[in-house]
């Protein structure tokens, strides 16, 4: 039988009684029973892990209790409705006698809190990074930079996109004594989600990239949208700042909802900038406070995350020097402005997709003087509801005044964009597929060497199988590419 012992490397976070009180939840086990994790995947229990049970659309957690204790929770949080389906599952384990279990009506609001009294109990200097596009990327840069100017091991920073009502509490259990500085992002798909990041998180110093139409499906229009991400200084007191970007359509309303000092970035509002140099494919030189910054991400839309970062620096009187250094040490992470060199160039950017990403890396492809052929390869945008239809047309006639030589469109939503293209009497190859073996074989054998790709679309299109295969047939060597910076999860 395992005991409750505490490991050295172990940090307990609260004890299970103590935890009960601070989120009002039923106890029924050993008050003391310490919580050194958190977890809602009972696949990643560890031991003394408390394991939240939670109801997903395809899954739910009280069903994986047992499994759960089996590899080491000794804590359960579940549902107050589950209550026998709990106990039950206790009782098979065998080990009832080390298993605290706590009760409350909603597990997420109880993790909420939970993830919210741990956060303050820490000493943490909070940045917190939302937008409709470009927040890990951004969130990734304000990181690294961050490093070179603090001990690395300091900084705590959310993993990859871990950014939503489950994943930011998830990630705030992450922080340890040893951290001064969070770099967190906040991302959102439903109404009244924002509210509960900004109470778990309580940012200091507020980010919004932008506000564009991503998940306009969800929320209806891009008026409710900057509503919701108004929402991150919904816990300011007039201590905090916000940093917005210069040329948003919403600056004015973002401002107006802010209770503390508002700052803006850009290439007009970032402070110390100068001579700027597009070197295409390979980023950015940017000179900025008599240093000059090699950054490695390209497209204008990174280099507005570039100059996001340097703004972050500003705010926090960061060594200029230092700055540079550490932002210039950012690479693309997966799917996200990766470049893939071999016989052929392949731009991937398919971690996701949405109107204004979408013009984005289509408008960086457009702007590279090459004489070698432009092909691309774009996959459906998802979540954007009534929206999608027009939407879709846009990138259409977008593409067509580019003049690209080919086109190869995937996803029933794409049909749309295809018709527009039509309309717009685009003379190059025009492809529409639903089917993605169909996609893959005809792409193929239509790309030659020299050629340059653009990859984009919405993360569930998986349109990496692409690039896998240009992998397989010698095309290009993904291990070559450039992504996983310093800071990639």
């Amino acid at each position: 039988m395992e005991d409750n012992s505490i490991a050295s490397d172990q940090q307990v976070l609260f004890y299970a009684g103590e935890l009960a009180g601070i989120i009002g939840a039923t106890c029924k086990g050993e008050l003391n029973t310490p919580i050194c994790s958190v977890v809602t995947d009972s696949r990643l229990v560890e031991p003394n892990s408390m394991f939240v049970a939670l109801k997903g659309e395809r899954t739910d957690g009280h069903h994986h209790i047992l499994e759960a204790i089996k590899n080491g929770a000794r804590t359960i949080l579940a549902e107050i409705d589950e209550k026998d389906a709990a106990i039950a599952s206790i009782r098979d384990s065998g080990l009832v006698a080390e298993t605290c279990l706590l009760l409350i009506d909603s597990p997420l609001s109880g993790l909420q809190n939970a993830a919210r009294e741990y956060r303050r109990r820490q000493n943490l200097l909070r940045i917190g990074v939302t937008g409709s596009s470009g927040k890990t990327t951004t969130k990734e840069c304000i990181a690294s930079m961050l490093s070179a100017c603090f001990p690395e091991e300091s900084i705590a920073m959310s993993p990859g996109n871990l950014n939503s009502d489950i994943g930011l509490a998830l990630a705030i259990f992450g922080i340890e004594p040893r951290h001064k500085i969070g770099i967190f992002e906040m991302g959102i798909n439903r109404k009244g989600e924002m509210d509960e990041l900004a109470k778990m998180y309580e940012p200091e110093i507020a980010l919004i990239t932008n506000i564009g139409s991503a998940h306009v499906g969800m929320f209806g229009s891009r008026d409710e949208i900057a509503r919701e991400k108004s929402r991150i200084f919904s816990y300011f007191d007039g201590q905090q700042k916000a940093l917005l970007w210069e040329d948003d359509d919403y600056r004015t309303y973002l401002s107006s909802k802010v209770k503390g000092s508002v700052y803006y970035f850009g290439l007009r509002s970032t402070e110390g900038l100068g001579r700027i140099e597009n070197k295409g494919l390979d980023g950015w030189k940017i000179e900025w406070k008599g240093q000059t910054l090699d950054f490695r991400l390209p497209g204008k839309h990174n280099l507005l995350n570039a100059c996001a970062a340097l703004s972050i620096a500003i705010l926090m009187e960061l060594d200029p020097i230092l700055a540079v250094q550490g932002l210039s040490k950012v690479q693309p992470l997966f799917g996200r402005s990766e470049i893939c060199k071999g016989k052929i160039t392949v731009f991937q950017d398919y971690y996701n997709a949405n109107p204004n990403s979408m013009a984005a890396a289509i408008d960086f492809l457009s702007g590279i003087s090459s004489t070698n052929r432009k092909v691309l390869i774009l996959g459906s945008m998802l979540e954007l509801g009534k929206e999608s239809d027009n939407a879709h047309r846009d990138v259409g006639f977008m593409v067509a005044e580019m003049k690209p030589e080919a086109v190869f469109l995937f996803g029933e939503e794409m049909k749309a964009a295809e018709a527009a293209l039509k309309e717009a009497a685009f003379r190059g190859v025009l492809m529409h597929t639903t089917d993605m073996g169909n996609l893959i074989d005809t792409v193929s054998s239509y790309v030659r060497e020299g050629d340059l790709v653009l990859i984009k679309g919405s993360r569930s299109m998986a349109l990496e199988r692409i690039s896998h295969a240009f992998q397989e047939k010698g095309l290009i060597d993904l291990s070559e590419s450039s992504k996983g910076g310093c800071h990639a999860s």
